[in-house]
């Protein structure tokens, strides 16, 4: 059973730093690319950041290019996957979603939420002014 689990979140002041975490475990094949999704009160669930299975392709929204980086370490049965956030704003406020899907041989990236097949729980990312 694919389960994934975010860590990382809190109160942070504008223009300071955070790291999200994600441990995606009971995956059953080496192949599954990872995104960050998050979702503010009143909004839909927007695309952040995703990386492909290999790790050597990598694609940001437009908001957060720049500040944010996205990376992953792949163990055996478990991948990490990381949202590096910096220079956050009071606009980055939201609960933060990793998600997970089997992807092709040839790495692919993937921004809507319909096309992932695993999510997490959330962690939640408070920003103040």
């Amino acid at each position: 059973q694919v389960q994934l689990v975010e860590s990382g979140g809190g109160l942070v002041q504008a223009g300071g730093s955070l790291r999200l975490a994600c441990a995606a475990s009971g995956l059953t094949s080496s192949r599954y690319a990872m995104g960050w999704f998050r979702q503010a009160p009143g909004k839909q669930r927007e695309f952040v950041a995703a990386i492909s299975w290999s790790g050597g392709t990598t694609s940001y929204a437009d908001s957060v290019k720049g500040r944010f980086t996205i990376s992953r370490d792949n163990a055996k049965n478990t991948v990490y996957v990381y949202l590096q956030m910096n220079s956050v704003k009071p606009e980055d406020t939201a609960l933060y979603y990793c998600a997970a899907r089997i992807d092709t041989i040839i790495p692919t990236i993937k921004r809507r939420p319909i096309d992932y097949d695993y999510w997490g729980q959330g962690t939640l990312v408070t920003v103040s002014s």
